[in-house]
């Protein structure tokens, strides 16, 4: 088994309700199975899932990234919206 910290932004925290989740995963868990995971825990997060991006210990990770223990991920949703 595997920690992982979450940090959620923007529309994914409201989704789920807070700003940080420590979750546990099986070894060789990848970003699109925790997803899939918080996806399962927290059903309204699957509309922010779909578009958002990923983030390990601060760089950009795919849906392939394998996970490790002690692993940071940043979930971050689009961005819209602005001053005209």
């Amino acid at each position: 088994m595997i920690t992982i910290e979450v940090m959620f932004f923007a529309g994914a925290r409201e989704a789920v309700g807070t700003q940080r989740l420590e979750v546990p995963l099986s070894d060789g868990a990848t970003i699109a199975g925790l997803i899939g995971h918080l996806t399962d825990q927290y059903p309204a997060f699957a509309r922010v899932a779909a578009t958002a991006q990923t983030a390990v210990n601060e760089e950009y990770a795919s849906a392939s990234y394998l996970l490790e223990d002690g692993d940071e991920v940043a979930v971050i949703p689009p961005v819209s919206g602005g001053m005209r």
